[in-house]
């Protein structure tokens, strides 16, 4: 939410100042060039950022710390607290560019795309709401999003000041248009592992495939390393997904996961 500060020749252009000096004409008609490109220079605002575009996706470094914006919200979820911020912050500029409106539907996130829609489900109360991200934050542990003020008013944020949550990203933005998902029908799956050696690959998938009909396994290529995972497919709600999900858990197998094609 910071503005940067424009400079022409070392000086902003308020603190730009002209003073009257007597020179020969070539040299006075130089000055007087240069001093039209810098009034021009100061006039031209930079534009603001479009929310319909995607705002920063670049990495950036907070408090010592690293963060890597996500390419894609897709099959995204997150539960932790959220916060939210108000009217110290009225009127400024958000990463993405925006002015933040505190009595608008947005969020900021540290990783997701900026313009994705996110269900926010309060999990103490079962309300819910949905935001637009277009800010990076909050940067304090354990916070997964930072609500404008309308947002946490109507989870009921405003009066605990943190509530426990859980995140549901709904769709974003690509070009000018929306991609919204249905996240609660669809074809899903669940990631069980991943491996660069096949033949782990190959055991997990013999232990799985006797009780699970539909299990494969896929190959990812990343940084040239390739990717043998292990999935089950099969799953036409989000509910089945999260009810594999939590079978395999109690079964011992690490970290599975839900992906929504």
């Amino acid at each position: 939410m910071r503005t940067a500060n424009y400079t022409v020749s070392g000086y902003t252009c308020s603190q730009m100042r002209v003073k009257a000096v007597t020179l020969p004409f070539v040299t006075h008609s130089l000055l007087s060039l240069c001093l039209i490109i810098a009034i021009v220079s100061c006039a031209a605002a930079p534009q603001e950022i479009n929310y319909g575009k995607t705002g920063t996706q670049r990495p950036y470094k907070i408090n010592g710390k690293w963060y890597h914006p996500i390419g894609s919200a897709y099959s995204f979820e997150e539960e932790g607290y959220a916060s939210w911020y108000g009217s110290d912050f009225h009127g400024k500029k958000t990463s993405n560019g925006e002015i933040y409106n505190m009595h608008a539907m947005t969020a900021a996130h540290k990783i997701l795309p900026m313009g994705t829609y996110v269900k926010v489900i309060r999990l103490d109360n079962g309300r819910e709401t949905i935001v637009r991200i277009n800010d990076r934050g909050p940067f304090v542990k354990g916070r997964i999003i930072d609500l404008s003020h309308k947002a946490a008013s109507e989870l009921g944020v405003t009066d605990t000041g943190i509530a426990e949550v859980k995140l549901i990203a709904l769709g974003e933005i690509a070009g000018d248009k929306l991609i919204t998902r249905d996240y609660e029908k669809g074809n899903f799956l669940v990631q069980v592992g991943a491996f660069t050696i096949k033949d782990n690959a190959v055991r997990m998938k013999g232990r799985l495939e006797s009780r699970y009909k539909y299990t494969f396994i896929t190959t990812f290529e990343r940084n040239d390393t390739l990717f043998y995972r292990v999935r089950i497919g099969g799953l036409m709600t989000l509910k089945d997904a999260e009810r594999l999900k939590a079978r395999l858990e109690e079964e011992n197998f690490e970290s599975p996961f839900v992906v929504a094609e």
